[in-house]
């Protein structure tokens, strides 16, 4: 039922939504948190054990706060635990995932230029590499290398580096973009769900029995809550980055991800030299201009598309069969030729358009049968495409392309 493409759509947008509110709850509160241990200040009657503290105002009355580096003498009658931000903001960022890169797999996660991979081997791909990447992160974090923060972070960095090739390699450049984001962000919630809270309940229970806890939870929690902060900003890049085919669909895409990564670590260092009280490091944002000037600069490097005559010439799948033969596609072609394809090409012929909006081609009639369900989304069930109606596109014809999708999908 054609219906049914409306219902996947909206099922998607609330995901999204949701996604994107427990995003801001996630970071909002690693930003505070990261922000207030930076500024906490020494006090003559500081009680035993507490390592700082800082005051501030806020919505009209006064905070006073204080941090106990491993443990307070006794446990408080009230604490509240930050982790479900970090939790829901993975569960629906996966739910999201799912749904339009698992479900959408021929379309948005397998690039068949790459690799002819079947749709269950990308699904497969893409779940394991986020669980081996967090494999193999932990592994370092527990080696000596733990000792060795600032070796450590650059060994993570290598590791990005590696990961973002290598999706490159057998995914869609938006695929890969957003695989690279869900694999730092599972490592960031593993780190909160297998790290940061086990070790916090450790103490906690220490407290309960008596004991003193031992400062070495504190300390590894520390490390992790680190390495989640400047990670925090790329990850939001790479969420993003769907939307802007200038930084992934470009044959140095993985490049640009590795840039950001860079960028990522420039800015929270201003930030959290600021917040620390340590100095002002103007420095940061002139190498944070520079770092983005060269992702612009990749950004323009030619596309992977192959050659037009190939595409013409590659057998349509089953699925792309369906909507090739159904009744009304001549039609439904003739029109995404004449309204959408100046955009939509390989080499844009619209003024300002240098990419095609999400890199998506319409060309040949593989193509347009592949997209079927966006162009009567977007073109025939709602006003959306082309932007502004700028090619003049008629009621009727919308009604071509909903008649034509409805004949494929059985009426």
């Amino acid at each position: 039922m054609y219906e049914l493409a409306i219902i996947w759509d909206w099922l998607g947008f609330a995901i999204r939504w949701l996604h994107v509110i427990t995003a801001m709850a996630w970071i909002g509160s690693s930003f505070y948190f990261i922000a207030l241990d930076l500024g906490l200040r020494k006090a003559p009657d500081l009680p035993e054990g507490a390592h700082g503290e800082e005051w501030q105002v806020h919505g009209g009355g006064f905070y006073h706060i204080r941090k106990y580096l491993v443990a307070p003498e006794r446990m408080p009658e009230h604490l509240t635990w930050f982790k479900w931000e970090s939790y829901s903001t993975w569960l629906s960022g996966a739910a999201l995932l799912m749904v339009v890169y698992w479900a959408g797999a021929e379309l948005y996660l397998i690039d068949r230029t790459k690799v002819d991979l079947a749709v269950w081997q990308g699904i497969a791909i893409s779940a394991a590499s986020l669980g081996v990447g967090w494999l193999v992160y932990d592994r370092l974090c527990k080696s000596p290398l733990g000792e060795r923060p600032t070796l450590l972070m650059v060994l993570l960095f290598g590791l990005l580096v590696a990961m973002g090739w290598g999706y490159t390699q057998v995914f869609t450049g938006r695929a890969m973009m957003l695989h690279l984001g869900a694999f730092t962000a599972t490592i960031m919630t593993a780190n909160v769900f297998l790290i940061i809270i086990p070790n916090q309940k450790i103490v906690v229970a220490d407290l309960k029995a008596g004991r003193v806890p031992d400062a070495k939870y504190g300390k590894i929690a520390k490390l992790r809550s680190t390495h989640n902060n400047y990670l925090t900003l790329p990850v939001i890049f790479l969420m993003l980055s769907n939307h802007y085919p200038l930084a992934f669909a470009t044959e140095w895409n993985w490049v640009i991800a590795a840039l950001v990564f860079l960028m990522g670590v420039t800015i929270r260092h201003w930030f959290n030299t600021r917040h620390a009280g340590t100095g002002n490091p103007h420095w940061t944002w002139a190498v944070t201009v520079l770092l983005f000037l060269a992702v612009m600069w990749l950004s323009t490097a030619p596309l992977r598309q192959g050659d037009l005559d190939e595409a013409e010439a590659r057998e349509l799948s089953a699925s792309e069969r369906v909507y090739a033969e159904a009744e009304g596609f001549e039609e439904a072609r003739d029109i995404v030729l004449g309204r959408c394809s100046m955009c939509h090409a390989r080499e844009p012929v619209w003024t300002g358009v240098r990419r095609a909006p999400k890199n998506v081609l319409l060309e040949t009639e593989a193509e347009i049968a592949a997209h079927a369900t966006p162009i009567f989304l977007q073109a025939g069930a709602s006003h959306a495409m082309p932007p502004g109606n700028v090619t003049w596109m008629e009621e009727d014809e919308r009604r071509v392309i909903v008649a034509w999708y409805r004949a494929a999908n059985g009426g």
